[in-house]
């Protein structure tokens, strides 16, 4: 991953670390832009979004935003992986997105 913008779909846990740090004024914002930053790489290096398109890459990575941020990050990823075989929506790879849930906790150590 270059030390420049992150491409897309990474590029969406630096926009988070952004509304966080303008949405919650006791949150540093060099400090949520180097911990999203560090989640990004992780992944990215961990191949944890392999094998999926860009559509269902998107969507874990907007889920695992919109979770990292909670107050428990590791139970609302691991209940986002199991509500996604059942309940799909548009994903076009469900198994795959489901795994790269699993995948990413791991490598988050969620």
């Amino acid at each position: 991953m270059p030390s420049g913008p992150f491409e897309p779909p990474f590029d969406q846990f630096l926009a988070t670390a952004e509304q966080v740090a303008r949405d919650r004024p006791d949150v540093d914002p060099d400090m949520a832009r180097e911990v999203f930053e560090e989640a990004a790489v992780l992944l990215y290096n961990g191949l944890a979004l392999e094998g999926l398109d860009e559509h269902d890459a998107r969507s874990v990575v907007d889920g695992l935003c919109a979770d990292l941020v909670g107050e428990d990050p590791g139970s609302a990823v691991r209940a986002r992986t199991r509500a996604t075989l059942p309940d799909p929506g548009d994903l076009h790879d469900p198994r795959g997105v489901a795994a790269a849930y699993e995948v990413a906790t791991r490598i988050l150590q969620l």
